[in-house]
């Protein structure tokens, strides 16, 4: 195997596909690809692009049709599967719908513990807003007690909870509740800005220097009691919005995570339901945590990459000559709006390179809910 490559690896992503640009199943699938793993793609979703360009042609796949592909791949004993990363799904129904095939592929690998590991991704909404109906969020908290490992972002724990995350206590709070309530192994809250958090007594300045312009991960593996182990890792927020680094983060995670276990000084890991470490492990020295920085170093360089191609971009279509008073139109903004989106691409094709050889910059420290 070549040193840049994880372990071989047989993934199911269960997600959106997108005909133009990199998210969901699109954005996924090179990734692992990239990094070595055999992925087998179910679409959930076929659109022109994404979302954020306010407007696109497409369908959804229904319950029946997942089912349907699923069953496909059952027949032919196709269902050898190592690792399952399940992204966005379009309704409640199908929610469940993947959630039934998580389930099979768990119960078909039961008799060989560690065999088979669930990373779910709750895609829900952000920045305070559900953009799926409300009947998804029961979906999801009915499924994601079977899961390995959940991504939520600060929103989506909120959700889950029913905690709102106001300070770093509440954080701290939310993972633990997430942890008891549906007995989640492994949890990763994606992105939490400290600096948007409300003082608190353990963080009376949550908008001073040190948190301003920084985005931070909160990782956690359970102990034995279902405690959390939690780690942070702080990383310097990028001024721009990007589509996709949800999906980014939660494949690089499927591949580096997986890696990190079958590097585990502990070679019975592989071998042990949920891929959960010994109790006398820290939490610094948790797979998850080590497999978190390299994620982070591989989406910090690919994203910075992208910032500068986007400038670029931007430069070279923006308009010249006198301002009319047909620029300040809806349809001159509408035209604005999708040169910006576009130009803000993840430019992923030709940085594969960082995936593959990350920089790890940013570390993981233990963390027991204070600044």
């Amino acid at each position: 195997m070549s040193a840049d490559l994880v372990p071989e690896t047989r993934v199911l992503a269960v997600a959106s596909h997108v005909v133009y640009g990199h998210v969901g199943n699109k954005m996924a699938t090179l990734v692992m690809q990239s990094l070595g793993c055999d992925v087998a793609n179910l679409n959930t979703v076929h659109f022109s692009n994404h979302t954020g360009y306010r407007q696109f042609k497409g369908t959804r796949a229904t319950a029946d049709e997942i089912r349907n592909l699923y069953e496909g791949m059952c027949m032919n004993n196709l269902t050898d599967i190592d690792v399952m990363l399940s992204g966005y799904a379009p309704s409640a129904a199908a929610v469940e719908a993947v959630g039934f095939i998580g389930q099979d592929l768990k119960r078909k690998a039961a008799d060989r513990p560690g065999s088979f590991f669930w990373v779910l991704d709750p895609v829900m909404g952000d920045q305070g807003r559900l953009y799926v109906n409300d009947d998804v969020v029961p979906a999801y908290k009915n499924v994601i007690q079977h899961a390995d490992l959940i991504l939520p972002n600060q929103f989506e724990a909120e959700v889950l909870s029913g905690i709102q995350i106001t300070s770093l206590a509440t954080l701290a709070q939310a993972i633990t509740t997430i942890h008891a309530t549906y007995k989640v192994p492994h949890v990763i809250i994606t992105s939490v800005q400290l600096s948007k958090l409300l003082p608190s007594p353990e963080n009376p300045s949550p908008d001073s220097a040190t948190t301003q312009n920084k985005l931070t991960i909160i990782g956690s593996t359970t102990l034995s009691s279902g405690s959390p182990r939690l780690f942070r890792i702080d990383v310097p927020a990028i001024d721009c919005f990007f589509s996709g680094t949800g999906d980014m983060f939660a494949a690089i995670t499927v591949a580096r995570l997986r890696e990190a276990v079958f590097n585990d000084k502990d070679s019975e890991l592989r071998n042990t339901k949920s891929w959960v470490s010994p109790d006398d492990v820290k939490p610094t020295d948790l797979p998850l945590a080590k497999a978190t920085e390299k994620v982070l170093a591989s989406m910090h360089n690919v994203l910075e990459r992208t910032i500068e191609a986007r400038d670029k971009e931007l430069a070279a279509t923006a308009s010249t000559g006198t301002v009319t008073v047909d620029e300040e139109s809806e349809e001159a903004k509408k035209r604005e709006h999708l040169r910006r989106t576009k130009a803000a691409e993840i430019r992923l094709v030709r940085n594969v390179r960082y995936l593959r050889e990350p920089t790890v910059e940013f570390k993981a420290r233990e963390w027991e809910g204070g600044y």
